[in-house]
């Protein structure tokens, strides 16, 4: 294996693991997360929450295994934006909070960008 491609492997294993590892520990929130997605006004919260979830493992594991990396790599670029928008509502905070939420915010953008190189590397 080439530095190249162990370089190409070990990343696609991190940025997929992070969203393979972030869906099952919802099992463990779901109560919580699902009422943080009611609360911001969306329809049916346990309903997208677990289409979600089911989204981000399945993604992850295809970005992992590098198959339909860039179908996955852009599915889990939309998921990070909606899940953003819903969940980290920097707009409307203030304080610590406020600034907490907008690192988590530059974080996802970093994410995001990532996930566009993956998209772009894996065709």
């Amino acid at each position: 294996m080439s530095p190249d491609d162990f370089m190409w492997l070990l990343g696609r294993v991190l940025l997929g693991g992070l969203f393979v590892v972030g869906g099952l520990r919802h099992f463990w929130i779901f109560g919580g997360v699902a009422q943080a997605i009611a609360a911001r006004g969306v329809p049916l919260p346990k309903l997208v929450l677990a289409l979600g979830t089911a989204f981000e493992i399945a993604a992850g594991l295809l970005l992992i295994s590098g198959v339909f990396v860039p179908l996955a790599a852009l599915g889990l670029v939309v998921f990070t934006l909606l899940a953003s928008v819903m969940l980290v509502n920097f707009w409307g905070m203030e304080g610590a909070a406020r600034d907490n939420a907008i690192n988590v915010w530059q974080s996802n953008l970093a994410i995001i960008g990532g996930l566009l190189v993956a998209a772009a590397h894996g065709r």
